[in-house]
């Protein structure tokens, strides 16, 4: 009897543990959802005006150059406003929010999963898997919230007229080009998302990992930690540009030449053939550009802004889980 009762009791142990074991993975995954959504939300905001700037040069046949950006810039403030800047912005915030969520959620779930794999048991992952598992998440990410990226792209072309709305914009560019032009430039964004989240994933954690090791298990100070993601937002960036460019031109288009926000500005939209692949797309770039100034077009400004943004994300999403953590201990 008294070992029937030590086994009922064991078994009673293994059903609490178990549904225990479940409520701490699923409050998990759930503080890293809200980590990774107010991480891109802060990122993508700080740099909104960088960013619409650098997608109306990606999108037009007029060369980069600081100065012109700096003009577009300004002119863009004097003829629409200040907060024409973050024109697009509300696109990009229905975007990134779950964009940057599903990103550093899966990142978490990749990196546990390969670590059950390679049997590391906490341990940092090895360099082939730590990208992979970046890679993987950014993969995910661009899967399930792909539209809102093309739609985010038309808004910061666009003039204010055109789309009221990411709803209004989603049900139009469906009404007046139908279905696949809501998939328009995906394959490219898959193919730049592989080195740019795996790379820049993988810098971020090995320079992580490195100071850890240098400093005897410290943690990196929040600044530090800017300086890793800058570090990783150049190194992801420069890998994966060029097919960034084209995706930003397959997305924008299709768009009316009359609908875009000219404004005065000088800019003069190139809009690509709708029937052109990505392969068309880069071809026509480099033949009408040339390789250097068509497909590296507004890079030394994604040096800028890209380093900032990747910088703050990183740094956001970390800081957020550490204080998680200590709000989960405190409250045991």
């Amino acid at each position: 009897m008294k070992s029937k009762n030590a086994g009922m009791g064991s078994h009673q142990e293994d059903g609490t543990a178990q549904p225990q074991e479940m409520r701490s993975q699923m409050k998990n995954i759930f503080g890293t959802l809200v980590a990774g959504a107010m991480a891109g939300a802060a990122a993508k905001t700080c740099v909104a005006p960088l960013d619409r700037t650098k997608i109306m040069f990606q999108v037009s046949t007029n060369r980069f150059s600081a100065k012109g950006a700096f003009r577009l810039l300004c002119q863009t403030y004097r003829t629409e406003g200040l907060l024409s800047l973050w024109r697009g912005n509300s696109a990009t915030m229905v975007r990134v929010v779950p964009y940057a969520a599903i990103q550093f959620c899966a990142h978490e779930q990749y990196k546990r999963l390969l670590g059950a794999y390679y049997d590391m048991h906490g341990r940092p992952l090895p360099p082939v898997p730590r990208f992979v598992a970046g890679a993987m998440a950014g993969i995910t990410a661009v899967v399930l919230t792909y539209p809102l990226d093309l739609v985010r792209a038309r808004m910061a072309v666009t003039s204010k007229h055109t789309y009221r709305n990411v709803r209004q914009a989603l049900v139009q560019i469906y009404q007046e080009e139908g279905v696949r032009a809501l998939c328009r430039g995906f394959m490219p964004t898959i193919l730049g998302i592989i080195p740019y989240a795996g790379l820049s994933f993988f810098t971020y954690e090995t320079c992580k990992r490195v100071y850890e090791e240098h400093c005897g298990g410290l943690q990196p100070h929040p600044v530090e930690r800017l300086i890793f993601g800058a570090c990783a937002g150049v190194v992801g960036q420069s890998a994966s540009y060029p097919l960034d460019v084209v995706r930003r031109r397959m997305q924008t288009s299709g768009t009316p030449k009359s609908n875009i926000a000219s404004g005065g500005h000088g800019i003069i939209v190139l809009v690509a053939s709708t029937k052109k692949s990505a392969r068309g797309t880069l071809l026509q770039v480099v033949q009408e550009e040339g390789v250097v100034r068509g497909l590296y077009k507004g890079l030394s400004m994604n040096w800028v802004k890209g380093p900032i943004a990747v910088g703050i994300s990183f740094t956001t999403f970390d800081l957020l889980q550490i204080i998680f953590r200590k709000l989960e201990e405190g409250g045991k």
